[in-house]
C-alpha cells in the first residue's frame, strides 16, 4: 500500500483529473481512507469508460470534425443550449441521435450549417426577400424551409415532412465543425425527450456515455428557452412555431422585410 499526494498523482496521471479534458472513468475500490490530505489507494480492480470530455476550443476541432465524418454523435454547446450533433447525411448517425434521446422517429430534427450561404444546399430559399436570412442569422433562430428536390440532406431526417428547420448558431465552435464536415449537422437538444434542456454539460451527465465526445463550453447564459422557430415556407408570410429566446427581435426583422404573419389581416 502506497501513500500518495493527490496533487502529484493527478498531474502525472490525468485520467484522475476531470479538468484536463481526457477520459473520465468510474473506479471500483479506489479510496481506502484519507488522512492529513493524502489518499491511500488500493488496487484498482476495474475501470469503465464513461465519457470523453473536451474543452470546446480550437484545439479540439479536428477531433470533432473527424468524429462527425465517422458517423459518431457528439455533444456541443451552441448559442442557446447544449445539443447532440452528427452528420445529417448519415442514416446510422441520425438514427443514433433518436435512440439516445428516446425520441419518436416522427419528431423532426433541425440541421446546423456553418454559414448562411450553405442553407440553399439543403432547402429552398429563392422566395425569401433579399438579405432576410443574413439579417436573422447567425443567431438564436431556427428557420423552417421547404426541402428542395436537389437537397443533399439525408432523407431519413424528418422523413415524411417536406420542410426542415435550419440553424446557423452564433457560436464559432459548432459552425467550424459543420464547415469542416463538408455537410450539415443534425442538431437537437442534449437531453432525454421531454426533459428540461441543458445549459451545462452536467445537466445531461446520464447521457455522456452515448457520445463519442462531450465538448464543454461552460454554463450557457441564454437560459433554457432555446432558439426561436419561425416557418418561412410560404411566400411573403411567417409563422412563429416556438417563441424561444429571440421572438421579438425575429418578428421585427421579418416585418422590416415586408413579411406578414400567417393568418393576419393585410
Amino acid at each position: 500500500m502506497y501513500t500518495i499526494n493527490p496533487t502529484k498523482i493527478t498531474s502525472k496521471f490525468p485520467i484522475l483529473n476531470p479538468t484536463t479534458g481526457v477520459h473520465r472513468f468510474a473506479f471500483s475500490r479506489t479510496i481506502q481512507n484519507q488522512k492529513n490530505g493524502f489518499l491511500k489507494l488500493g488496487l484498482v480492480s476495474k475501470a469503465v469508460r464513461c465519457a470523453v470530455i473536451r474543452p470546446a476550443n480550437e484545439g479540439c476541432l479536428d477531433e470533432a470534425i473527424e468524429a462527425v465524418k465517422d458517423g459518431k454523435v457528439i455533444a456541443v454547446p451552441t448559442d442557446t443550449l447544449y445539443g447532440f450533433a452528427c452528420d445529417a447525411c448519415s442514416v446510422k448517425a441520425v438514427n443514433r441521435i433518436y435512440e439516445i434521446k428516446g425520441r419518436k422517429l416522427t419528431s423532426p430534427l433541425a440541421i446546423c450549417v456553418g454559414d448562411v450561404s450553405d442553407i440553399g444546399r439543403f432547402v429552398v430559399t429563392d422566395h425569401l426577400p433579399f438579405g432576410l436570412l443574413e439579417s436573422l442569422l447567425p443567431g438564436p433562430v431556427t428557420v423552417v424551409l421547404t426541402r428542395g428536390e436537389s437537397s443533399i440532406l439525408e432523407k431519413s431526417v424528418n422523413a415524411g415532412l417536406d420542410s426542415v428547420g435550419v440553424r446557423v448558431p452564433d457560436s464559432d465552435f459548432i459552425r467550424k465543425i459543420a464547415r469542416g464536415s463538408g455537410s450539415a449537422l443534425a442538431l437537437t437538444s442534449a437531453n432525454l425527450s421531454g426533459q428540461p434542456s441543458s445549459v451545462d454539460i452536467n445537466d445531461f451527465k446520464n447521457l455522456w456515455e452515448h457520445c463519442a465526445f462531450v465538448y464543454d463550453g461552460g454554463i450557457l447564459p441564454a437560459g433554457r428557452a432555446g432558439s426561436t422557430i419561425v416557418d418561412l415556407t410560404v411566400l411573403g408570410k411567417y409563422k412563429i412555431l416556438r417563441a424561444g429566446s429571440a421572438k421579438e427581435a425575429t418578428i421585427s426583422i421579418l416585418e422590416r422585410h415586408s413579411l406578414q404573419e400567417a393568418g393576419a389581416t393585410p
